[in-house]
């Protein structure tokens, strides 16, 4: 493990074990060659290829969902603290590899390293947390009118399908996998064809070091189509999907078909509300942060800055002067605050979206300029709700600002939007913050802070076209990768009278 991961840190990577070990590869238990072809895996700030790892056909997803459901079968007949120990045992596999899992974070996504370690904290905490739940309760012990042992316990929902996005590779995939792994499911891992690596291929190895059975867990890296053969296939009993709302739609609607449980984490398009009491600078450093991490490639970012007119004029100085301190650039090689997007067409998105809000009227402040994948951290004003900049989720580093003359303007154009993802409030009366609060209409709510939120053992999800509900946490987890049963259990056949 550590021998391949290590060759991360070279510039040149073309003949790495790496390469040999992923190279045209799909993972069952082991690796083995994918008949969908194959894919290089790049450097984002360099376009340097890294690794090349295969892409699972339709035909890969159904061997994989066949196999996973023949292994699934044992896997939930393990003792709980046995699968418990496993992912704990994964849990120090992953603090151990620190160094290396976030150099291939930095390199495949483009975050900068603190991103990359935070991703790798909170990957432990959820694994440790996922672990605690194998060991939980299974059910309860019912009232029953004829006397008879009456009992609802917690099942297996069997193999489930895990489809993630690019931005959060190695957390995203693990708070559905381990949770799914605990309760005793068998997983199909689809990380994104742009960070396979850390969403896929790391993972594998690290599960198969620390116990996990062959079988149990497949990574398919693959594209629409092997998401769509994934999400369809009668043995998969459950979909797990994270990424756009037009995506996630698509799958709703063919998860729906099969009649099968779907779990939807989807965009945001997030506000940032700035009271007239609140601590302008702290609410300047706090709203640059939501807005500029990871490039604003975040769901959780902070979209639309929403500040009170008393304090408008301030907050904007601050934050272009905080904008134009922060440093874009190689995130690998060097020391910058932002690395570049994800692809030319996110890039170019995002631009589209300035340039079109600036010709409706928009004040470009502070940068709006980029060089191929680097775009400049970007802030906006005199920003009104009909622009793209407000109704559009940017997915890219830009800062909006619009202003609000009273706390019910605030919670109108907040609240004026499809998404419902989450919110924030700043201000010195936490009791005015939390009335605002009451009215948004987002399953997430931070007052005095910002949007980019997640704690292993909080309800993570979102409302509207941000998704169908908190799927992902300690106080969700049991319900969403389980089913309930219903056992009776009577010492003779009672008698029944038919005639």
């Amino acid at each position: 493990m550590a021998t391949s991961m290590n060759n991360a840190s070279s510039q040149e990577v073309s003949d790495a074990p790496a390469q040999a070990l992923w190279n045209g590869k799909i993972f069952d238990g082991q690796w083995r060659d994918a008949s969908g072809g194959t894919q290089n895996v790049l450097e984002k700030a360099t376009g340097t290829t890294l690794a090349t790892i295969g892409i699972a056909s339709a035909d890969d997803v159904a061997r994989a969902a066949l196999t996973a459901r023949k292994a699934q079968i044992a896997w939930a007949a393990t003792p709980e603290p046995q699968r418990a120990q496993v992912l704990r045992t994964f849990a120090r596999l992953v603090e151990e590899h620190t160094s290396e899992l976030a150099e291939w974070i930095v390199r495949e996504t483009g975050s900068v390293m603190g991103k990359a370690h935070f991703e790798i904290f909170l990957t432990i905490g959820d694994t440790h947390e996922a672990a605690a739940l194998a060991t939980q309760p299974k059910g309860h012990l019912l009232a029953s009118t004829s006397g008879r042992q009456s009992i609802a316990k917690r099942v297996p929902l069997g193999v489930v399908g895990v489809i993630t996005p690019w931005n959060s590779p190695l957390i995203l995939a693990i708070r559905a996998a381990a949770p799914a792994l605990a309760l005793g499911n068998a997983v199909l891992l689809k990380p994104d064809v742009q960070t396979p690596v850390s969403g896929g291929a790391l993972i594998a190895q690290l599960f198969e070091e620390a116990g996990l059975p062959p079988g149990v867990l497949h990574i398919l890296p693959g594209d629409a189509e092997t998401g769509e053969a994934l999400v369809l296939d009668r043995n998969v009993n459950m979909i797990s999907f994270t990424g756009s709302t037009a995506v996630g739609r698509r799958v709703g609607e063919l998860a729906g078909r099969g009649l099968k449980r779907v779990s939807l984490e989807l965009g945001g398009n997030n506000a940032y509300i700035v009271l007239d009491d609140a601590d302008v600078e702290k609410a300047v450093a706090a709203g640059a942060f939501g807005s500029y991490f990871f490039q604003g490639q975040i769901c959780f970012t902070a979209g639309r800055h929403l500040v009170h007119e008393r304090v408008a004029d301030r907050y904007i100085e601050l934050l272009k002067a905080r904008t134009r301190d922060l440093r874009v650039g190689d995130p690998f090689r060097d020391q910058v605050d932002l690395g570049p997007m994800i692809n030319e067409r996110q890039a170019a998105r995002v631009e589209r979206i300035v340039q079109e809000s600036v010709a409706a009227g928009a004040i470009l402040a502070v940068g709006g300029r980029r060089e191929g994948l680097f775009f400049e951290p970007t802030v906006m004003t005199a920003v009104t709700p009909e622009m793209p900049v407000f109704k559009e989720e940017i997915f890219g580093p830009v800062a909006p600002v619009t202003v609000f003359h009273s706390d019910d303007e605030a919670v109108e154009l907040a609240n004026m939007t499809e998404y419902g993802l989450v919110a924030s409030v700043q201000s010195a009366s936490p009791t005015r913050a939390l009335r605002i609060a009451n009215q948004l209409h987002t399953a997430m709510v931070h007052i005095n802070d910002q949007t980019i939120n997640h704690e292993a053992y909080s309800p993570i999800g979102g409302m509207g076209a941000s998704g169908n509900g908190s799927r992902f946490g300690a106080l969700s987890n049991g319900d969403e990768f389980t089913q309930w049963q219903w056992v009776t259990i009577n010492e003779e056949i009672p008698p029944y009278a038919f005639r």
